[in-house]
């Protein structure tokens, strides 16, 4: 990246943009798209809440929902041992379009994962969302390279923050009509996602999804990130996740622009402990043990919505973030566990109902032909270990105490399958 961007090795992302000028005057050149979005998200946001009700839900491919982000780069043949390890059978890899000379290695990569369902997250700079020419000649070197392994390419990253080389929105849709048309013209087969707003700024969003631009996407994905709030269950302006979820599938849903599709294509927490590779202050970072429960939280939230495709954790190796710490050697943080759990248990499973009584969260799913309860609370409390369960903790590890703790980290009840049956004919 040139200047004023920068890139950041150790949070991998670029670093702020201190030159307060240069902000100014590109946001100041991008006037008419910033109010357009203003104006259009005052009347798309309202009739999206209302529409929330009327939302249906779809039916989750428990499989590829629980997706990993990989940095293919990074220990590369240690990498493709962890993720047969885990189990996990869709993976999000990054493409730079600055590094343009490592599509080779890619390409490498990608031949090891064949079997897997593999999403391509291709990431701007300031050069290629200038020269469009330049955007479309590395594109369709990518696609040429990789539509044999590659399943779904998402286009562009985090179209709201400056730093990552968009100024409005406007300049994210012409961007994206490169892809589209190129798409259209010689590669007909690939599925393009986009719009990539981080956080709950969905003003932005709704300037995606409601444009006069000739394209259209084959999915919507976000940077869905709710780690400045704590917990995945607390509230923003009266939201809770899952209340983010159905908003955006609202969206979506009433959108002329896209199938309806939700790819939540990165998140995370912070870890304490960890600057400068945290990628916030260490006000928001967390221990290791909080962000395992928070991950697994985060996905039954929102596999609970049945509105997402899959959920992308941000990512497998790295220091301030990532499953695995990688500062001195490898080293497997508890969440590893956690999530090769959680993929082993729930990648079958069929999702049927989540109740939600006075901060106690029960989601009921079918597994193998057996009724599983997944229980936490956000006050401590108990519950009775009766003769008919089998519980696991989150890493898997059984527990057979006559009184169980219901707390922040969820606990696995198998119910034996006479009483799951008589249950599930209920």
């Amino acid at each position: 990246m040139n200047e004023p961007f920068k890139w950041d090795n150790y949070s991998d992302q670029p670093a702020i943009i201190k030159d307060r000028n240069f902000k100014k005057k590109m946001r100041k050149k991008e006037l008419f798209s910033l109010i357009k979005t203003i104006l259009l998200s005052l009347i798309i946001l309202p009739l999206s809440v209302m529409a929330m009700p009327f939302v249906k839900r779809k039916v989750v491919d428990s499989k590829k929902f629980f997706t990993l982000g990989i940095d293919f780069q990074r220990e590369s043949q240690k990498t493709l041992e962890y993720i047969d390890e885990i189990g996990v059978e869709s993976i999000l890899l990054r493409c730079k379009l600055w590094e343009i000379e490592s599509l080779d290695e890619l390409v490498s990569f990608t031949d090891n994962c064949k079997e897997k369902q593999i999403t391509l997250k291709i990431m701007q700079d300031r050069e290629h969302i200038e020269d469009l020419e330049l955007l479309k000649n590395d594109l369709r070197k990518i696609f040429s390279a990789l539509s044999k392994n590659v399943n779904i390419f998402e286009i562009g990253s985090t179209i709201n923050r400056a730093k990552w080389g968009f100024f409005s929105v406007n300049e994210y849709l012409k961007f994206f009509q490169v892809a589209y048309d190129l798409k259209n013209d010689e590669f007909p087969e690939l599925n393009l996602i986009g719009s990539e707003v981080i956080d709950f700024e969905y003003h932005f969003t709704a300037h995606t999804l409601f444009n006069f631009f000739k394209l259209k996407y084959d999915g919507i994905a976000s940077l869905l990130y709710v780690d400045r709030r704590g917990a995945p269950e607390n509230m923003q302006l009266g939201f809770t996740l899952s209340d983010k979820i159905a908003l955006l599938g609202s969206m979506i849903t009433l959108s002329p622009k896209t199938e309806h599709k939700l790819y939540i294509t990165e998140t995370n927490w912070p870890i304490q402990g960890t600057a400068p590779y945290a990628p916030t202050s260490e006000y928001e970072c967390i221990s290791e043990e909080m962000y395992a429960n928070y991950m697994l939280r985060y996905y039954l939230l929102s596999f609970a919505s049945q509105q997402v495709d899959y959920v992308s954790w941000h990512q497998l190796i790295a220091p301030g973030y990532g499953l695995i710490d990688n500062r001195e050697g490898l080293k497997k943080r508890e969440a590893f566990n956690t999530y090769a759990y959680m993929v082993k248990t729930l990648k079958n499973a069929q999702f049927l109902r989540l109740d939600i009584k006075r901060d106690y969260y029960i989601l009921q799913a079918w597994i193998n032909e057996q009724l599983v309860q997944i229980h936490w609370s956000l006050k401590d409390t108990t519950l009775k270990n009766e003769e008919f369960f089998e519980v696991h903790d989150k890493n898997g590890v059984m527990i057979e105490d006559e009184i169980l703790k219901i707390g922040a980290s969820p606990l696995y009840i198998f119910i034996t399958k006479e009483v799951g049956e008589k249950v599930n004919c209920l």
